[in-house]
C-alpha cells in the first residue's frame, strides 16, 4: 500500500457525472493506492501511521501535532497511479497496482479502518471515477508513505 498524504487548509473531490462532491477544511487529504500483496496488516499499520504523523504546528510553529492532535478532517481518495512505472518507455505502466475487484474492497476497508483510529467519519471519493480534486496544500507538506517498506 502506498499513500501520499498532503496537510491541507482544505480539500474536496467532485464527480460531476455523478452529481457528488465531498470536501474538509483543515486536515489531511490522502491519495491511496493497492497492490495485490496488501493485507489488513498493511491497512492497519498505514491508519495508525497517518492519524499519529505529527505534521501540524504547535504553539511555537514546530509539526509536532496529528491530525487527532488539532481535530483535522480527513479526505481519503483511491489513486492506483501511484505505482507507475516509468522505468521502460515514456507510457507508464501501472502492473502492480491492483485491478479494481481487489482494490476497491482495500479501500473501503482502509477508509473505515482510518475512521476507527481517527474518530471521525473520512470523507472520499468515488472509487473508478474520473474525479476532479482540489486543495490548497499547507506548507505546503506532502509526505509518501509506503506499508511494505515502512517509511
Amino acid at each position: 500500500m502506498r499513500t501520499v498524504v498532503q496537510r491541507v487548509a482544505h480539500a474536496s473531490v467532485s464527480v460531476p457525472a455523478e452529481n457528488y462532491e465531498a470536501g474538509i477544511g483543515a486536515g489531511l487529504m490522502i491519495l491511496a493506492a493497492f497492490e495485490d500483496s496488501d493485507t489488513d496488516a498493511d491497512l492497519e499499520w498505514m491508519a495508525k501511521k497517518l492519524c499519529a504523523l505529527r505534521i501540524f504546528d504547535d504553539a511555537a510553529g514546530v509539526m509536532n501535532l496529528s491530525v487527532m492532535d488539532v481535530g483535522g478532517e480527513i479526505l481519503c481518495i483511491s489513486q492506483f497511479t501511484l505505482y507507475a512505472s516509468t522505468a521502460r518507455g515514456n507510457r507508464p505502466s501501472y502492473i502492480r497496482a491492483a485491478k479494481p475487484a481487489v482494490s476497491e474492497p482495500l479501500y473501503e476497508k482502509f477508509c473505515k479502518v482510518l475512521e476507527e483510529y481517527s474518530g471521525k467519519y473520512v470523507k472520499r471519493g468515488i472509487f473508478g471515477a474520473d474525479m476532479k480534486v482540489s486543495l490548497l496544500n499547507d506548507g505546503p507538506v506532502t509526505i509518501i508513505i509506503d506499508s511494505k517498506t515502512k517509511e
